[in-house]
């Protein structure tokens, strides 16, 4: 009897998955040692490293049921709990440390039902139609969860000072991963060919501000994307108003 082989190459993806869920729990384990700029450096990793495995796994025809299953639990690792254990461990380790830690358990599992429901939508019979996602993905949730920390490390403000609004906010972002809200996926968006070399010079220079300024310019990035979600919330809004 021949054992079935497997290219090398069906394995890249997976490998790329391991990788980020490795960065998300390096991540953990640099919170502890109070090495923040350290432990969000390599959440953002992980986020990266999560957008790659999907592009490798289409490009050489190696999705499979395992991929996604693995990419899902290295997804509530990196931008479930690494999130909440570094806003935990940066901003509301205080005083208020036992009801901080309740909305790091909300924004926690938010993450984990998001990723449940996507799940489920991605084996519906429509769900590669799907021209937007349903809630802000969990990776866009954990960079958005992660602003007190960017405030923090920039040095505009100080979070450990208002753990209070920090935990609500927290937990508005996991609020926020479950919603029904449609948040834009960069696969739909499409863009005249004469303003592509604009695109290419503004991520270029977004690109510079993150090496010259990272924590601020992560900061206006954060900042930006909540203005979107609050304007498509706002048209949302309108629009059930209208009908």
């Amino acid at each position: 009897m021949t054992r079935e082989r497997l290219p090398l190459l069906q394995l890249v993806p997976n490998l790329v998955t391991i990788l980020g869920m490795c960065a998300g729990l390096s991540a953990i384990r640099y919170t502890f040692d109070e090495r923040y700029e350290l432990a969000a450096a390599l959440i953002i990793f992980a986020a990266v490293m999560d957008g790659f495995d999907g592009i490798l796994a289409r490009k050489l025809n190696a999705a499979s049921s395992f991929g996604a299953e693995l990419d899902s639990f290295a997804d509530f690792v990196s931008f479930g709990v690494a999130p909440g254990i570094l806003v935990f461990g940066y901003a509301l380790a205080g005083p208020m440390a036992g009801v901080g830690w309740i909305f790091v358990l909300v924004f926690a599992v938010c993450a984990c039902l998001r990723l449940a429901r996507f799940n489920i939508s991605r084996a519906a019979p429509d769900g590669a139609t799907q021209r937007h996602f349903v809630g802000v993905p969990a990776p866009a949730g954990a960079m958005l969860g992660l602003l007190p920390v960017y405030l923090g490390l920039s040095g505009l403000l100080d979070p450990s000072q208002a753990p209070v609004l920090v935990a609500l906010y927290l937990a508005g972002i996991g609020l926020l991963m479950v919603s029904r809200l449609p948040t834009p996926s960069l696969k739909a968006v499409r863009i005249a060919r004469e303003n592509a070399i604009w695109i290419l010079i503004g991520m270029t220079a977004f690109i510079g501000f993150l090496f010259l300024r990272t924590w601020v310019t992560l900061v206006v990035a954060d900042i930006v994307y909540l203005v979107v979600l609050g304007w498509l919330a706002w048209q949302r809004k309108r629009g059930k108003q209208g009908a």
